[in-house]
C-alpha cells in the first residue's frame, strides 16, 4: 500500500526555507545535514518535543514557524523534504 505524497504547505515550505537560508548562511550545512541525518529514527519523537520548547525557541525562529517545522517533521518524509532544501540552497550558493 503506497502512502499518499506529503503535502507541505506554504507556511511549512516557508519555515523550511528560512531555517534553510539560516544554515547555508552560516557555513553550517554539513553539521545541520548529520544532525538531521542522527535523528531520523526519533524524527516523531524530536517532532513531539519541538513542541514543548515551543515557547522558548522564539529568540532564533518565530513561534509559527517553529510550529511549522514540528508539524512537518511529524510525517518522516518531512525530514527528507528538509534536508533537500538545506543541500539545493548549499548547492546555489556553492555555484
Amino acid at each position: 500500500m503506497s502512502r499518499p505524497p506529503l503535502q507541505v504547505t506554504d507556511a511549512q515550505a516557508a519555515a523550511v526555507d528560512r531555517v534553510a537560508r539560516f544554515v547555508v548562511r552560516f557555513h553550517l550545512t554539513v553539521p545541520a545535514v548529520l544532525a538531521l541525518e542522527s535523528i531520523r529514527p526519533l524524527s516523531f519523537a524530536g517532532s513531539q518535543f519541538m513542541h514543548v520548547l515551543s515557547p522558548s525557541i522564539t529568540v532564533f525562529l518565530s513561534t509559527e514557524d517553529w510550529d511549522q517545522l514540528a508539524h512537518l517533521l511529524e510525517d518522516r518524509r518531512g525530514l527528507d523534504y528538509m534536508l533537500a532544501r538545506i543541500e539545493a540552497l548549499d548547492a546555489e550558493q556553492a555555484s
